[in-house]
């Protein structure tokens, strides 16, 4: 295909994903919210714990595991093998679990490293899709974040990532994840872990939220005041707010997005409508948005988290506070 030729068609595939997109959002106005229909798998209800505490991690690290063996059980005789499986990783006795609900899509919270000493801890926030039949691609990121921490930590700093699927993440094919419901419902979700993990690690901890994709606008839901030194939205198709001093917040705001992340085709407009938001108003990596612009690399939308890509070392670089070195656009 011919220079000039090769530039009309990238135009033209810009404009119909602009134009799908537009849809989608006119859609989440015209039609009530909704999930995907699935029949509901028996699960137990989560384990009875009282608010975790240092001393009290591998109590909840248990009774999270034994949960999710029952889930598992429960999985099984219903027919449904494959969530099953899913349940029966996460009873595994390596697996440290804050949190733990089988039911529905179902939500989880998994630490990795040694969260009660920790002196930098990196929560990690997922976008739509996420449930635990799909945990594994979450997982896979939170431990490369953690591998990425451990060799780019200073000697002595110890870290530790938080996992937190802790809310109902819309389906990318869906209207709901062209609204703000979700993110509105799932904040103080958001807001109570970090009270919980400050409770574990004491006030000389550092956290950072690292946000992906639809995360970001449950962060910026849950922004206004929260305790954390960083905030990362990456892959972001906008956070519900004009810019990044209306989220109210006194951490450091970063965003980022791939050069081949379709996100960027996202229409950014916002309007206010029966109850909810639709849309997300302006692009976060946009000077007009004000964060502070890193260096997300090439990549997609689900490759942020990589091994070896300059959007995980400049994650872990946020997560670490070594701001100097985070390398921008």
């Amino acid at each position: 295909m011919r220079p000039r030729a090769t530039v009309r068609w990238r135009r033209r595939v810009g404009r119909w994903r602009r134009a799908g997109c537009a849809t989608l959002i006119a859609g989440a106005v015209a039609f009530p919210l909704s999930g995907a229909a699935r029949p509901e798998i028996p699960a137990p209800v989560p384990a009875a714990l009282a608010a975790p505490t240092a001393t009290t991690l591998e109590e909840a690290y248990t009774a999270n595991r034994a949960n999710a063996a029952c889930a598992s059980r429960m999985a099984a005789d219903h027919g449904d093998g494959h969530r099953a499986a899913a349940d029966r990783a996460m009873a595994d006795r390596s697996r440290h679990l804050l949190a733990f609900d089988a039911r529905g899509a179902g939500l989880a919270t998994e630490v990795f490293g040694d969260l009660a000493h920790a002196d930098r801890v990196a929560v990690l926030v997922p976008g739509s899709d996420t449930g635990l039949d799909t945990y594994g691609r979450f997982r896979a990121a939170a431990l490369a974040l953690h591998r990425q921490l451990l060799a780019e930590a200073p000697t002595g700093t110890r870290t530790a990532v938080v996992a937190w699927l802790g809310y109902e993440t819309p389906g990318t094919v869906s209207t709901a994840v062209a609204t703000t419901g979700r993110a509105d419902r799932a904040a103080p979700g958001l807001r109570d872990l970090v009270g919980d993990l400050r409770r574990i690690t004491g006030p000389g901890t550092r956290l950072a939220l690292l946000c992906h994709s639809y995360g970001s606008v449950v962060c910026a839901r849950a922004a206004a005041g929260l305790d954390v030194s960083d905030i990362a939205l990456v892959g972001s198709p906008g956070t519900g707010a004009d810019t990044a001093a209306d989220l109210h917040s006194e951490a450091r705001i970063w965003a980022g997005r791939g050069a081949h992340d379709w996100v960027e085709h996202v229409p950014h407009i916002s309007a206010g409508l029966f109850g909810t938001t639709v849309g997300f108003g302006t692009d976060p990596v946009s000077p007009a948005f004000g964060a502070r612009v890193f260096d997300a690399g090439d990549g997609g939308h689900s490759d942020y988290f990589d091994t070896g890509s300059p959007s995980l070392t400049n994650l872990a670089r946020i997560a670490l506070g070594a701001t100097p070195e985070v390398t921008h656009d």
